[in-house]
């Protein structure tokens, strides 16, 4: 098969802060990956694929499936540890993707089945972590990787190690790779433990300036009329590159960072509130390979003030809904302190000579060199890179009888172990599974015919009941939640859209904990609108209350029809909860009718009820005088209501879990 040209990597354009964050993971491979956060369309990928026609190649036995170093062979890796082991040449480096669906056993490494059928002997084969060490391991919308796979990536990536025990197999192997993730933040962020485990984080836009927009435009269109021809026009400018970050490998051990600049980044930590000691220590390695890139042996102070730039806003947000980013104006006044000579001791007299001043470093003092011309993209990426598992073994008839039980969704929202949808995990022995895991059953069975002898080249292979595994799924156990929220007249009390505000943030924090998917429709005036499709992100649906405007009539009903709407659209697989904030007092019909408005809002409520749609209402009417319509409509609905002196984070929260674990 023919690999697809990837786009030159000093061809990008508009895009410097992009490459270098992934040129100094490629200098000190330990800063520990870069995360790309951006829209769609703004070369996220090209970059990442790009990166690797720029690195020098590594040492590596061919065919070793563990990309060994020379001279540390893994244990299990029986090619480099044989006594007629080939010599190491150079090699490309690695780069392999991650497929968001793809197995434990695909990532991890599981039992070579056709070792077990050809020879009755328990082998390993190795996994995707495997073939990228030493190398580059890409997930692109990491935001979206399932959950089981960020528990192994956080394992592994703390180690350095993959430990694989399964199957009757125990191996170890070294699993050290650069993670470059690429993710778009409509669709949700990531969990806080794998976000920290990234070492540098950039923020990518489209470019504004139309020349600018034009040269991506003119670059790409010449590219892929003739992949070639363009790639030989930068020819040049990649053998640059690449030669100036193998530089940079080769200095980076003689670069010195010293105690006034690890005191400076300490301090930039405490001032921007950084929790995580990660960020000290990434800071310490990105500022020296900021150096060595730039061939210096010495780290300045703007040396530091970049690596903050990419160290430190992923690491800054301590709850949902804050804001990342930095506060450059503060940046730069704590780099500037630092740069500053310091002043004579004060207790220095007249008559005691003049103390030696503490004069910086000749590098300190020099200005900047001339920064490298770097030009970065925004081209769309080449084909995507994927995997294939090839089913290996002998031309065998086998026969095996699944049970055609099926198990229910729990509906719960934490992460649901064994349920009925989702990724498959893994497979675990059992001998009446609901849902059989064929792959598992199958090697359990060949491993022990070849173990015992039993089997005959052409016979058919015999699955006992011991052989059984069990296929266990893990579902994401994320809901889609449904604000309706009444943005009329009626509601426009500034204190009380206040408070209806407030707690759904308490709310908004739950959902963004649990990865639920959100969407927001207002009403007011003479009909409702969806402000936000149901989405992962719940900073924009944060973003959409917070700017929602008030005032006008209550179109209660159309807001209801749109509702069900939604949630006739919304996958299977988010189980929903419909959360009504409103005192209740439509007095606008449906488009196009003149019928009661209230009559209308109540059987809309009934068609919900019917469809058992769990749905939470928050009464906001206040004062002395109430007409209990809210309460009416939660009656409707079949529906909790709670009014607004009710409206605190817990009870709202302890409300809406139990509305979805009842179902």
């Amino acid at each position: 098969m023919t690999a697809l040209p990837v786009y030159p990597f000093s061809a990008i354009v508009g895009q410097p802060l992009l490459q270098q964050a992934l040129l100094l993971c490629a200098v000190d491979p330990g800063i520990g990956g870069v995360l790309v956060r951006g829209d769609k369309g703004t070369a996220k990928s090209t970059a990442a694929r790009g990166l690797t026609q720029v690195l020098p190649p590594i040492a590596r036995v061919a065919g070793c499936a563990f990309n060994c170093a020379p001279g540390q062979p893994a244990a299990a890796c029986t090619l480099c540890n044989g006594d007629n082991t080939p010599a190491a040449a150079p090699a490309d480096l690695p780069f392999v993707t991650l497929p968001l669906g793809a197995t434990e056993d695909r990532v991890l490494g599981s039992l070579d089945l056709q070792q077990a059928l050809q020879g009755g002997q328990r082998a390993f084969q190795p996994g995707l972590l495997a073939a990228a060490h030493r190398g580059i391991l890409y997930i692109d919308e990491v935001n979206l990787l399932a959950d089981h796979l960020v528990d192994v990536l956080l394992d592994v990536a703390a180690m350095g190690i993959n430990a694989v025990q399964r199957e009757g197999l125990s191996v170890s192997h070294p699993a050290r790779f650069t993670l470059i993730g690429t993710m778009n933040l409509e669709e949700g962020d990531l969990r806080p433990q794998l976000l920290d485990r990234f070492g540098l984080m950039v923020e990518v836009n489209a470019p504004t300036d139309k020349t600018v927009r034009a040269e991506v435009v003119r670059r790409r269109i010449a590219f892929e009329a003739d992949p070639a021809a363009f790639a030989s026009q930068w020819q040049d400018r990649q053998d640059a590159l690449r030669s100036q970050v193998a530089q940079a490998q080769r200095l980076l051990p003689e670069v010195v960072l010293d105690d006034a600049m690890l005191e400076l980044i300490s301090h930039l930590c405490c001032e921007f509130e950084v929790a995580s000691l990660r960020a000290d220590i990434v800071m310490h390695k990105t500022a020296r390979a900021i150096a060595a890139l730039q061939a210096r042996s010495r780290v300045r102070p703007d040396d530091v003030r970049e690596a903050a730039l990419l160290v430190l806003p992923h690491r800054r947000r301590r709850k949902p809904f804050e804001q990342t980013g930095m506060d450059q104006d503060k940046l730069d006044e704590l780099v500037d302190q630092a740069r500053a000579p310091e002043p004579p001791a004060p207790d220095a007299g007249p008559g005691s000579g003049e103390a030696p001043p503490q004069e910086p470093s000749p590098e300190q003092e020099q200005p900047e060199e001339g920064e490298q011309d770097q030009q970065d993209q925004p081209s769309e990426a080449g084909g995507q890179q994927t995997f294939a598992i090839a089913a290996a073994g002998q031309a065998r008839k086998i026969s095996v009888a699944a049970p055609a039980q099926a198990s229910v969704a729990s509906g719960r929202r934490s992460a649901v172990a064994d349920a009925s949808r989702g990724s498959a995990v893994r497979a675990v022995p059992d001998a009446n599974p609901d849902r059989l895991a064929i792959g598992a059953t199958l090697r359990s069975a060949a491993v022990r015919s070849a173990l015992s002898g039993e089997a005959e080249p052409g016979e058919r292979l015999a699955v006992s009941r011991a052989d059984l595994h069990r296929q266990v799924r893990s579902g994401r156990g994320a809901n889609l939640i449904v604000f309706v929220v009444d943005a009329s007249g009626s509601m426009a009390a500034q204190r009380r859209m206040e408070a209806v505000k407030g707690a759904v943030l308490a709310l908004l924090t739950d959902a963004y904990q649990r990865r639920d998917q959100l969407a927001v429709i207002a009403f007011r005036g003479e009909q409702a609108q969806l402000l936000l499709a149901p989405t992962r992100s719940a900073d924009l649906a944060e973003q959409g209350l917070r700017e929602l405007p008030t005032g006008g009539r209550t179109p209660l009903p159309h807001a209801l029809q749109l509702a069900a709407q939604v949630l006739q659209q919304a996958s299977p697989e988010a189980p929903p909860l419909l959360v009504i904030l409103s005192d209740g007092k439509a007095n606008v019909s449906l488009p196009g009718s003149h019928g009661d408005a209230w009559a209308q809002t109540l059987e809309a409520a009934d068609m919900l009820a019917a469809q058992a749609v769990p749905a939470l209402v928050l009464d906001t009417e206040s004062g002395y005088l109430r007409l209990g319509r809210a309460a009416q409509l939660a009656e409707a609905l079949g529906a909790p209501c709670l009014t607004l002196e009710q409206l605190t984070g817990d009870a709202l929260a302890l409300t809406v879990r139990a509305q979805l674990g009842a179902r």
